[in-house]
């Protein structure tokens, strides 16, 4: 893909307010979701064991987990349309493609991170992370 954004190290510690925030979003429907999931798992098991009990009363709940997917999903590519690669929602942690002495690199920032100090290269992944030099 020929025309990929890169970063400058400004330009992505600029876009850290909003990736917080973009990411808080994210976790709070994540949580969210998993409560209502797990709500509806036991109710439905509890209901396996009562017969004779109507056909399917989890129908609103279950459309409620489809729209927080729908959601979550459209979150997500908003996200990505930025050029910004999303690691982990969890732990809040990105990638922002960038160019360092020619070579193809990802800023990487951690949420909690004041500012983004940390890059490694394409393959190397959050294990891989190395300081930049200033």
């Amino acid at each position: 893909m020929s025309d990929k954004k890169y970063f400058s190290l400004e330009e992505a510690n600029e876009m850290l307010p909003f990736v917080d925030q973009e990411l808080k979003k994210m976790q709070l429907l994540k949580r969210a979701f998993e409560e209502k999931y797990t709500e509806l798992r036991r109710k439905k098991n509890e209901l396996a064991e009562k017969p004779g009990t109507e056909k399917d009363p989890f129908f609103m709940q279950e459309a409620e987990l489809e729209f927080m997917q729908i959601e979550a999903r459209g979150l997500i590519q908003h996200f990505q349309q930025t050029g910004i690669e999303l690691k982990d929602i969890e732990t809040g942690l990105v990638d922002f493609p960038s160019m360092i002495g020619g070579q193809e690199v990802l800023l990487c920032w951690k949420q909690g991170e004041d500012k983004i100090r940390y890059y490694h290269g394409k393959e190397d992944g959050f294990a891989g992370r190395r300081p930049i030099m200033d």
